[in-house]
């Protein structure tokens, strides 16, 4: 009997009649209904996020007053709904809460009353952060759970975005308008520096003046002391003079004062001594013109006396007045000594203002100087990125492009083992009667794998027109997809013939646990390094893992060595399966075990 004529023989059994035939067709569509079901239903659920109802509790009561008054929360509620991204209801507190409880929300976003005063609050004396509360129940969905977490961080991250920018507006503004400042100081400061300098200049002139003043006072007060001197002097020799006169005086005027007796006397005696009146006469005569001469002496020397008397007076007002002046003049060359002194510290003060005042200067420019200069556009660009310091810019060497596609070579793996495992339900492994009839292991063997890799390639070129056309997968090398899916399920109809043929149904029964470990081996949905260590080594030596490899590689593209690699040693296995199978053929040609007189309780 041929290898074909094996075949065909265990095909028209499969088809012999017509529940055999819907029997056969049932098993041939497990995988296809069992990967495109579960892919179309996961086909891209992040696009339908917007069915996914969740409630919003708002309790901000704002921030501010009046022109300045501001409700943060309703702004990020009011983005939120216009987003779309869930199904988002605005509901009270106690409705919130109700809703998660019983699963009529999935999970809740709660803006507390005071949002956004705390918000506010960074730019007064006792920041706090502000709260957005997550209520969740894991009993609605675990996943939903994990997606609300992951919504409340771009909430979070938004917010802080808009926070963020307008505080740094805020602080850029404030930075343009204290260099605003700065830039006036600093010309200010110039002015100043240029003012202090005249002032110097104008110091130092005075100073020179206010030294050649001194100078000339000192002299002023020596020669002044000098006429004061004099001048009492002259005063001391006025009232001797004037006293001597005031002798003189006296005596003349006493002298005037006797006239009148004297020439009385005189007149008597004369006629007395009898003389004739012509004579006395004559001789009075004589007397009168004398004694007219005497009152006029007097006269002249009362009129001298008092000249004297106020030349006497005017001298020791004057040696009063020069000694005043000689004082004076001392006080003023002191005082001059003193401004002299005082102008030369206000030349060094002025000096040391000077310094400062540069200083000062060149401070406040170099402070404006490290504040750049920008205009209200720039300003705003730069708030913008110091709220967003970060763009992620990703780069993907391949892409699957949407969750169902991400998942579809594990799957694809997945049903292909559950399509040949429930083949081998109603396929049989090898033909007792070609045992029995030949002694050709490798035939038996050959008809015995081939069956099963047929109905299995049927499966899987079913499955791939599923992803293809009816999901829509792109797939950047298909004959790869498509050569990789029938090469693995060809490889899994070898793996559980070969159990088969060893261990009958307790074999079919491995085939199934082989399945289970297979499924958290493989890799396909988190990384195979997050799995426990003696399950991570497992996943290096199973078949499944290595089509799942090589699936991606040629569905989304990329380096293409590993999928050869991966080829090669599903080939390998692929040999050695059968190889063990034919081994167990073999010994079946040659022997009978009690499990094939006697079958177990599963078969």
């Amino acid at each position: 009997m041929k290898t074909p004529q094996m075949i065909a023989t265990e095909l028209r059994r499969l088809t012999a009649t017509t529940m055999s035939r819907i029997a056969l067709i049932a098993l041939i569509a497990v995988p296809v209904l069992y990967g495109g079901l579960y892919l179309w239903a996961n086909q891209d659920p992040y696009a339908r996020l917007n069915q996914v109802p969740v409630a919003i509790v708002n309790l901000d009561t704002g921030s501010g007053t009046g022109d300045s008054a501001r409700n943060v929360a309703d702004e990020v509620v009011a983005n939120l709904v216009d987003a779309g991204t869930f199904d988002w209801h605005v509901v009270s507190e106690a409705d919130g809460t109700a809703g998660v409880d019983d699963g009529t929300y999935d999970f809740s976003l709660t803006f507390p009353a005071d949002f956004s005063e705390s918000l506010a609050s960074a730019q007064g004396s006792d920041p706090r952060q502000g709260e957005v509360i997550l209520t969740t129940n894991d009993a609605n969905s675990y996943l939903a759970t994990t997606i609300g977490e992951q919504a409340v961080k771009t909430v979070q991250a938004e917010i802080t975005r808009t926070v963020g920018r307008e505080a740094a507006t805020k602080l850029l503004d404030g930075l343009s308008t204290i260099r605003g400042s700065l830039v006036e100081a600093g010309d200010g400061a110039s002015t100043l520096t240029d003012a202090v300098g005249q002032a110097g200049s104008g110091a130092g002139e005075l100073h020179a003046g206010a030294g050649t003043l001194a100078d000339g006072a000192a002299q002023l007060a020596d020669g002044t002391r000098q006429v004061a001197d004099g001048a009492r002097q002259v005063a001391d020799g006025n009232a001797e003079l004037a006293a001597s006169a005031d002798r003189v005086a006296a005596a003349t005027n006493e002298a005037a004062a006797a006239v009148p007796q004297v020439r009385a006397d005189i007149l008597t005696r004369l006629e007395q001594s009898g003389l004739d009146p012509a004579t006395i006469t004559d001789i009075m005569t004589r007397l009168d013109d004398l004694g007219s001469d005497v009152t006029a002496g007097n006269d002249r020397v009362q009129e001298v006396v008092g000249r004297i008397d106020q030349l006497s007076a005017g001298a020791n007002t004057l040696a009063e007045g020069a000694a005043s002046a000689a004082d004076g003049a001392a006080a003023a060359a002191g005082g001059s000594a003193t401004l002299r002194d005082g102008l030369g510290t206000l030349v060094s003060g002025l000096g040391t203002i000077d310094e400062g005042v540069a200083q000062l200067r060149d401070g406040l420019v170099d402070g404006a100087a490290s504040i750049p200069d920008t205009d209200a556009a720039t300003r705003a660009k730069q708030a913008e990125t110091i709220a967003d310091p970060i763009r992620l810019e990703t780069s993907q060497v391949t892409a699957a492009g949407t969750y169902g596609a991400g998942l579809a070579p594990f799957f694809a793996a997945l049903a292909a083992w559950i399509g040949i495992y429930a083949l081998f339900l109603i396929v049989k492994p090898v033909s007792r009667r070609a045992v029995t009839a030949l002694h050709s292991p490798i035939r038996i063997t050959l008809a015995g794998w081939l069956t099963p890799a047929l109905l299995g390639a049927i499966q899987m070129v079913g499955l791939f027109l599923v992803l293809a056309l009816a999901l829509g997968f792109s797939m950047t090398h298909p004959a790869g997809v498509i050569g990789i899916m029938l090469l693995g399920s060809a490889t899994f109809a070898a793996i559980i013939l070969a159990l088969n043929v060893w261990l009958g149904s307790v074999g079919q029964f491995l085939g199934l646990v082989l399945m289970v470990v297979q499924l958290v081996t493989a890799g396909g949905t988190f990384p195979w390094q997050t799995l426990p260590a003696p399950l991570a080594a497992l996943h290096h030596v199973l078949p499944m893992s290595f089509v799942v490899d090589a699936m991606r590689r040629f569905m989304y593209g990329g380096e293409l060595g590993g999928a050869w690699t991966d080829i090669l040693v599903l080939l390998a296995i692929l040999l050695g399966a059968f190889a063990v199978a034919a081994i167990g053929v073999t010994r079946m040609t040659h022997y009978r075990t009690l499990r094939d007189l006697q079958p177990s309780l599963i078969g």
